[in-house]
C-alpha cells in the first residue's frame, strides 16, 4: 500500500519505485488485483462514509455537484482523444462529488467526448448507487434533450449554475466551486496531472487511490467538525 502510494503522490513509473519497498512487479500485480476486485473503490466509499459522519452529515448525501475535466495524454498510447473547446488531447474526467468534495462517482472518456454526453453515464450512475442523490448542480455546459432525458430517467432535479454576462475574470460560483476544489486536490498528486495509463480502468483506479490518501487524511487530521466539537466540550 505504501508503495503504491508513493507512485501515485510522485508519478514514477513502477520500474523506478525505491528499493526500500518490495520489488516493482509484486507491487504492479497488487495494484492490478486490487483494481479487478474493485478493493480499492471499497476502501474509498467506506472512507466518504466516514469522513462526512465526523463532519456531521449523513453516511449518504442528498445533493451533488457535477462537472468534467481535460488531462492531457502521454507517449504511453491508451484512448485518447482531442478536446477542440480546451485545444487538449488526453482523456476527461467526468465526476459526481457531494457538497464536501467527496467522490460518489467517475467515467473517464476520450477528451474528445462532449460534456453532456459523458454526464449520462456518471449521473445514471450516482443514481444507482446513492438512491438518495435529489439534486445536482452543474454548469451550463450540462444542457439539450440528453440533459433532459437523463433529468427524467433518474428523477434527479439537475440544476445549472451560470456565470452571468457581467461577470469579468474569476469568480467563485456557487455549489460549483466544490467540485473545482476537488479537481484541485487531484492535481497535487503528479500522476493525475498527466494521463500515463494506457488502459481507462487503471487512471480510474489512480483517482481511488489519490482520494483514499485524501480522505484519511481527513479523518485523522482531527479538523473536521465532530473533534472541533469534542475540544470544545472539553
Amino acid at each position: 500500500m505504501n508503495a503504491i502510494r508513493y507512485r501515485t503522490r510522485t508519478g514514477c513509473s513502477w520500474r523506478s519505485l525505491p528499493h526500500d519497498f518490495p520489488p516493482w512487479s509484486t507491487v504492479q500485480g497488487t495494484y492490478r488485483k486490487w483494481a479487478q476486485d474493485g478493493v480499492m473503490r471499497a476502501v474509498h466509499d467506506e472512507l466518504r462514509e466516514r469522513a462526512r459522519v465526523l463532519e456531521g452529515r449523513n453516511r449518504e448525501p442528498t445533493a451533488a455537484v457535477l462537472d468534467s475535466q481535460c488531462v492531457k495524454g502521454s507517449a504511453q498510447g491508451g484512448q485518447y482523444g482531442y478536446d477542440a473547446g480546451k485545444k487538449v488531447k488526453g482523456r476527461k474526467r467526468h465526476i459526481v462529488v457531494d457538497v464536501l468534495g467527496f467522490i460518489l462517482a467517475i467515467v473517464i472518456t476520450p477528451a474528445s467526448v462532449q460534456d453532456r454526453d459523458g454526464a449520462v453515464p456518471v449521473v445514471e450512475q450516482v443514481a444507482l448507487e446513492h438512491a438518495t442523490i435529489q439534486k445536482l448542480w452543474a454548469d451550463g455546459a450540462y444542457t439539450g434533450e440528453v440533459i433532459e432525458n437523463l433529468r427524467k430517467r433518474t428523477n434527479i432535479d439537475i440544476e445549472l449554475v451560470k456565470r452571468s454576462d457581467d461577470m469579468r475574470g474569476f469568480v467563485v460560483l456557487p455549489h460549483r466551486w466544490v467540485v473545482e476544489r476537488t479537481f484541485g486536490w487531484m492535481e497535487r498528486f503528479r500522476l493525475l496531472s498527466r494521463e500515463v495509463e494506457r488502459s481507462i480502468e487503471s487512471s480510474r483506479e489512480d483517482v481511488f487511490h489519490a482520494m483514499c490518501m485524501i480522505l484519511l487524511r481527513r479523518i485523522t487530521s482531527g479538523t473536521h467538525r465532530f473533534a472541533r466539537r469534542v475540544r470544545l466540550v472539553d
